[in-house]
């Protein structure tokens, strides 16, 4: 069994979750998504920690998994704007628009941004 933990995976889950927050406000995206990444495995029920997760990965271009887990953000709570939000934005980014509009009409909807 291998013990060894990195600076990524090292001290409570609160004091990780303190740490991916300020590399986040850093905009130093890749080493949140690193702390975050084994964070959402330890607390997967728990949205806050996957939505910044997914926020890390879109900034940091691993579009794929930041649409993963949008994904799984939305299967959960529909309602979520945020994550659909970020969802679309993530498509569109991929060029998937028509996949993309769907979501960013309802996240925009949800934040009572109707079109006229």
């Amino acid at each position: 069994m291998n013990t060894t933990r990195s600076y990524h995976d090292y001290g409570t889950p609160a004091e990780r979750w303190e740490r991916a927050q300020k590399h986040f406000g850093r905009k130093n995206y890749a080493d949140a998504a690193r702390v975050l990444s084994t964070l959402v495995e330890e607390v997967p029920e728990q949205s806050g920690p996957r939505l910044l997760l997914a926020r890390a990965y879109y900034h940091s271009a691993q579009l794929g998994r930041a649409e993963a887990q949008c994904r799984l953000l939305v299967e959960r709570d529909p309602v979520e704007q945020y994550a659909r939000l970020l969802l679309g934005r993530t498509l569109e980014r991929q060029g998937r628009h028509e996949e993309a509009r769907p979501h960013l009409r309802l996240a925009a909807a949800m934040a009572g941004d109707f079109e006229d």
